[in-house]
């Protein structure tokens, strides 16, 4: 057991991934994944020190998107996304404007917020 060398991990590399923004009013998570969806980096705007309701400004969408890209970029050498954005916070346009600053190649940006159809239940009649 004392003879046994531990292996180091090969360091795997991704050209092309895909951002995820996940844009609120009270905070905006971003994370970077592979092709296929699976994790690669992460950070929000409550990792970076923001706390209260400064965790919804589109400056703490700014530093929070280049502190993952820039994990991104030097752990994987990730160079092409796909951005998908989720929400209607005020760091949308913020953290994909952080993207092109760090030299990433945006392909094409998808909106995924969800629509409601149909509404919400109405209110039940009133009873006098």
């Amino acid at each position: 057991m004392a003879d046994a060398s531990k292996k180091k991990k090969a360091k795997r590399t991704v050209a092309s991934g895909q951002v995820h923004v996940q844009a609120t009013f009270n905070n905006t998570i971003i994370s970077f994944t592979d092709g296929n969806g699976n994790a690669l980096t992460a950070s929000s705007a409550g990792a970076c020190g923001f706390r209260g309701s400064k965790k919804g400004t589109a400056y703490a969408a700014q530093v929070a998107a280049e502190r993952a890209g820039t994990a991104a970029k030097q752990q994987y050498g990730l160079s092409k996304a796909d951005v998908f954005i989720n929400g209607i916070g005020l760091g949308r346009d913020a953290a994909v404007r952080a993207l092109v600053t760090l030299d990433i190649q945006v392909e094409n940006i998808k909106d995924i917020t969800g629509v409601p159809h149909g509404g919400v239940r109405p209110k039940k009649a009133r009873r006098v």
